[in-house]
């Protein structure tokens, strides 16, 4: 089972920032790569970025040069700090494991319970 859990999330000003962390607590042998998504109402769930286990990142257009993505192996944990917050921006942000490195019985595609971001003008 893996289990993810994000916080960080919270509400700002447009031009802000915050970071969102992502623990994970699963099997020591498996390791993944990881990406956030996010949702705003009435809309449909998007990426946003990944990283992978060998630290390579994507990020969806309208956030590059805004969104940094990171992560702690060691802690398995994942971030996202969020500078210069549009209120486009405003969504519930989630994390999810993607690619599966690791014995066969290691979980996959699991997702958080997310953390609401909410920019203003």
């Amino acid at each position: 089972q893996v289990q993810l859990v994000e916080s960080g999330g919270g509400s700002v000003q447009a031009g802000g920032s915050l970071r969102l962390s992502c623990a994970a607590s699963t099997y020591t042998a498996c390791k993944y790569d990881m990406s956030w998504y996010r949702q705003a109402p009435g809309k449909e769930r998007e990426f946003v970025s990944g990283i992978t286990t060998y630290y390579r990142t994507t990020y969806t257009d309208s956030v590059k040069g805004r969104f940094t993505i990171s992560r702690d192996n060691a802690k398995n944990t994942m971030y996202l700090q969020m500078n210069n917050l549009k209120p486009e921006d405003t969504a519930m942000y989630y994390c999810k494991t993607d690619r599966v490195w690791g014995p066969d019985f290691c979980p996959s595609n699991a997702w958080g319970q997310g953390t609401q971001v909410t920019v203003s003008s």
